[in-house]
């Protein structure tokens, strides 16, 4: 079949790359190149975290929203003038976390995409030519205490229920594995079987060439609607001309929503903006990806430095970047790495800290009840949703493509997909 991608990001290249291996002759369309620094995909943590099965909305949420209005250097930030129309959203996003039963539910449909995503990477890493950029090494999480710990009790509990392996270590092993690690860290849980990546930009640029080199196209370009004869797709319109098509793949992150709406569904979805900094060459730092419980954020070491993400900044897609939250993230790395520290650097945290030398704000393309959007679409079931990833979008990305490949060969199974369907919306 010709069938277009919308979207070079790491899960429109994954969905490339299996039906160019099923056969299929592949257009993927994108307005910037596969890796590139408009994607979501490049500024990310760089982790491939089977732990990521715990949703952003958890019970008792809704207590701490009037602390994050208020608080402009927490982890969730909201911006006043944004609430109104975030409303809507927001009031599904704590309903989706309000018991423990829907937790429960949305870590089981995580964890069916993301169990096995080192593994995937690393085999997709092998086949692009470029096994040193996928790293198995573990995933460690750092706690003052035991008690800092038990506090995340749920947490863990949703990780242990989906059959997360790791193991737990006192202060001597915590100094071992990272020893420019602050000493206030006396307890840290390392999820073993945790991978990263070491140039995402690369990788997903890689996964690409790897796709062309089988026989699919990149357009330099932006989707814009979609052309039916019936109920049956035959092509996608963009500005740069029709791409005519026997099916679509909708895997265009935050951009996606619109595009869907026109086939039929109204997913709720917006961006959690996350940022990142890199310090290209850190006094100090880890050896191997770290996050503090206090920063709350990943702190993974690069071919390009050591890079610094995390913040989710509720606002829209066209407001400007507010910088302080970068800040913020090189400020709270200095408290977990004190090495980090420079003697009259600005402050923009209590503690001065290294100028970073790169900054970036991208959109998590976010579902409020977590769960990513695939499957297919009301108005035609040639049109197939792999979008709405939210902060499991790049681990998630090999599975999603098989998933994607699988439905369009007529194989998928409709039960298994059934979490992610954008009906659920409807209902």
């Amino acid at each position: 079949m010709r069938i277009a991608v919308i979207g070079a990001g790491i899960v429109g290249v994954s969905c490339a790359l299996e039906l160019v291996r099923d056969g299929h002759q592949v257009t993927m369309i994108d307005p910037g190149p596969p890796g590139g620094r408009q994607s979501a995909s490049y500024g990310h943590g760089c982790w491939i975290s089977p732990a990521s099965v715990v949703p952003m909305s958890m019970p008792g949420l809704w207590k701490q929203v009037p602390g994050y209005l208020l608080n402009p250097r927490g982890p969730l930030v909201i911006r006043w003038r944004f609430l109104p129309r975030l409303l809507p959203w927001l009031l599904r996003f704590l309903l989706a976390g309000s018991t423990v039963r829907r937790v429960e539910r949305t870590a089981r449909a995580l964890a069916a995409l993301l169990a096995d995503s080192p593994a995937r990477h690393a085999a997709l890493a092998a086949q692009a030519g470029v096994p040193e950029l996928i790293r198995q090494d573990g995933l460690l999480y750092a706690y003052p205490d035991r008690v800092a710990f038990e506090a995340e009790a749920l947490s863990w509990h949703l990780r242990r229920i989906t059959g997360l392996r790791w193991q737990e270590l006192d202060r001597a092993a915590l100094e071992a594995r990272e020893p420019d690690l602050a000493p206030h860290y006396r307890f840290g849980v390392l999820a073993v079987d945790g991978g990263h990546c070491t140039d995402a930009g690369q990788y997903v640029a890689a996964l690409a060439a790897a796709a062309q080199a089988g026989g699919a196209t990149l357009l330099t370009a932006t989707a814009t609607g979609f052309v039916f004869s019936g109920d049956r797709l035959a092509a996608v319109s963009t500005d740069a001309g029709r791409v005519d098509c026997d099916r679509a793949v909708l895997a265009g992150g935050v951009w996606s929503r619109d595009l869907a709406r026109q086939c039929g569904d109204s997913v709720p979805m917006e961006s959690e903006r996350g940022y990142h900094s890199v310090l290209t060459t850190p006094a100090a730092g880890p050896r191997y990806p770290v996050m503090p419980s206090d920063g709350r954020m990943a702190n993974t070491p690069t071919t390009a430095g050591l890079r610094l993400s995390g913040q989710v900044e509720l606002a829209s897609v066209t407001a400007d970047p507010d910088w302080r939250r970068a800040d913020i993230l090189t400020g709270h790395a200095v408290t977990t790495y004190p090495g980090l520290a420079a003697a009259g650097a600005p402050v923009t945290h209590p503690v001065a800290h290294p100028v970073a030398d790169d900054r970036w704000m991208g959109h998590r393309p976010s579902t409020p009840d977590g769960l990513p959007v695939i499957g297919r679409s009301a108005r035609s079931a040639d049109v197939v949703y792999a979008f709405g990833h939210g902060h499991v979008g790049f681990a998630s990305g090999p599975k999603t493509g098989r998933l994607v490949a699988d439905q369009l060969a007529g194989g998928g199974d409709d039960a298994a997909l059934a979490p992610y369907a954008a009906a659920r919306f409807r209902r």
